[in-house]
């Protein structure tokens, strides 16, 4: 007979979501205590601020001072943390070019279409801002950008904390 212990167990990575949909919802920079709020859940206050801490310890969160702690925002929106990952993922691998032709060829026909649209939408910004737009200039980081919204500024006069990307190199979401 399983215990209720074992029955309340989430799916691993479940509560992280949540808590990044909170913040993303909110827009503005949230405590542990709010986002602990927000979630409607039975939480220790602990158990949230841990969770925001290795977030922003991973980059994925910047903090500003509140109080005597501090309260987090996202650094980027959904889809750029996503593209994030893909990004590092494609560069731990030497072989890229095999690599973007197996993920290219694993698409699905409206996801390629998509792709196309967005690789000559990224050409077309750079040849318009007078960059030269070779394969390199449109390649897969020129699709990593499109359609993704970095987090907002700080309020002035509010100081923040985010790592920087050497910071975060081989930290994992």
């Amino acid at each position: 007979m399983a215990g209720k212990r074992g029955d309340e167990r989430r799916p691993h990575g479940e509560l992280v979501a949540e808590v990044l949909a909170v913040l993303w919802e909110s827009g503005e920079p949230m405590t542990a205590q709010e986002v602990n709020d927000a979630l409607d859940r039975e939480l220790a206050r602990t158990t949230t601020a841990t969770i925001l801490s290795r977030l922003f310890e991973k980059g994925t969160l910047r903090r500003v001072a509140a109080g005597r702690g501090y309260a987090y925002q996202p650094v980027e929106d959904s889809a750029g943390l996503v593209a994030d990952r893909m990004r590092r993922e494609l560069e731990k691998d030497p072989q890229r070019d095999l690599v973007l032709k197996r993920f290219v060829s694993s698409l699905s026909a409206s996801d390629e279409e998509t792709l196309r649209r967005l690789l000559g939408e990224a050409e077309a910004e750079a040849a318009s801002e007078g960059e030269v737009a070779s394969g390199a200039a449109a390649g897969p980081a020129a699709v990593t950008e499109v359609g993704s919204e970095t987090g907002t500024g700080s309020e002035a006069g509010q100081q923040t904390e985010t790592k920087t990307e050497a910071e975060t190199e081989g930290d994992s979401v």
